[in-house]
């Protein structure tokens, strides 16, 4: 485990759950997601079970436990999105990558999440690729876009 980690955790009191959720921000941010073997010592710490801080940890969206991707996709499902296909396009994204929402790819090129709406609702479906916005996407559109991302 990396060495920072530990570091993080010890600045805060042990066995006090209200540091929980400062703890796993901390590691968020420091190494992109939260490792498994941060949650044993967390759980160490804090005297709370390995479940508990993974119920809590998995309740908030902005909690990642697998390593980030080079490139980040967003597939927008929020209503208009829906509406105009964007399930079909995460349907394809997962035919043709490889991977299911909160996924990575085995070669750690992408990873991939789904999200409630990216507020272009006029431009449906919407995919985010890092931070490039993509309209109308069709399924043939996604499958060139993927290709400028190798």
């Amino acid at each position: 485990m990396d060495g920072s980690i530990p570091m993080i955790i010890e600045k805060y009191e042990s066995r006090n759950k209200g540091n929980l959720i400062q703890i796993l921000q901390e590691i968020q941010r420091s190494e992109g997601y939260i490792p498994g073997e941060a949650l044993n010592s967390i759980s160490n710490h804090l005297w709370i079970s390995r479940s508990e801080i993974f119920g809590v940890a998995s309740f908030y969206s902005q909690f990642k436990f697998n390593p980030p991707g080079r490139h980040s996709i967003k597939i927008c499902l929020g209503t208009a999105c829906h509406v105009q296909g964007g399930d079909f396009l995460l349907n394809a994204l997962h035919s043709e990558i490889g991977i299911a929402p909160n996924e990575t790819t085995e070669d750690g090129r992408f990873d991939l999440e789904r999200v409630a709406c990216l507020g272009c609702c006029a431009l449906a479906p919407v995919v985010m690729i890092d931070e490039t916005i993509y309209s109308n996407v069709s399924v043939i559109k996604l499958k060139e876009t993927l290709a400028k991302y190798e």
